[in-house]
């Protein structure tokens, strides 16, 4: 029999559609929090200028992936590993509450300034002439850096927690998302 790998989640462990998500978000979210710090930490350096340059871009390909992995977590409704914690249930339901609210308050921000956006050549705001749309610019100027930031701070807790349980004994809820058989 052909050992193939299994496609969508079930009690055990997460699909390789899941984990794939995941890891390809994870890649992505790295290169977002370093353009983010180099923007902060070297403004108009050369490193800054070659990381912020791809920033829109990346998080549009961020919004694009969480709302994937939104439909196919629902789509795995009842399926899925349960929380090991009504923390840890809580502290998914923030990641992908600020996964969503940032790149959409960037978005907002972006509509509102009139500028066009046109990711990976996609034409999706084809800008406007006239007065900036001032509510939405204020929007993502206040909010989007600043829930950045905390989704970081949730995601380097996610990463403590997971390493924190595997440390503890608890092997397999690394397994389950790495794709690991138990052992």
């Amino acid at each position: 029999m052909q050992n193939t790998p299994q496609t969508r989640d079930s009690a055990l462990r997460y699909g390789s559609i899941t984990r794939t998500l995941h890891w390809l978000m994870a890649v992505v979210f790295v290169w977002q929090f370093t353009s983010a710090a180099a923007h902060l930490l070297a403004e108009d350096s050369p490193l800054d200028e070659f990381m912020w340059s791809t920033h829109k871009t990346s998080g549009f390909l961020l919004m694009v992936l969480i709302v994937l992995r939104v439909l196919w977590a629902l789509a795995n409704t009842g399926r899925r590993p349960p929380s090991v914690s009504a923390l840890a249930r809580l502290g998914h339901a923030c990641l992908y509450l600020l996964m969503i609210a940032v790149p959409l308050v960037a978005l907002i921000r972006q509509f509102g300034s009139g500028r066009a956006f046109s990711p990976f050549g996609i034409p999706l705001m084809p800008g406007f002439e006239g007065d900036k749309i001032e509510w939405m610019t204020d929007l993502g100027s206040n909010f989007h850096s600043l829930l950045g930031w905390l989704l970081l701070a949730l995601i380097i807790g996610h990463i403590v927690a997971a390493f924190w349980h595997h440390l503890a004994g608890d092997k397999n809820v690394m397994r389950r998302i790495i794709g690991t058989p138990r052992h």
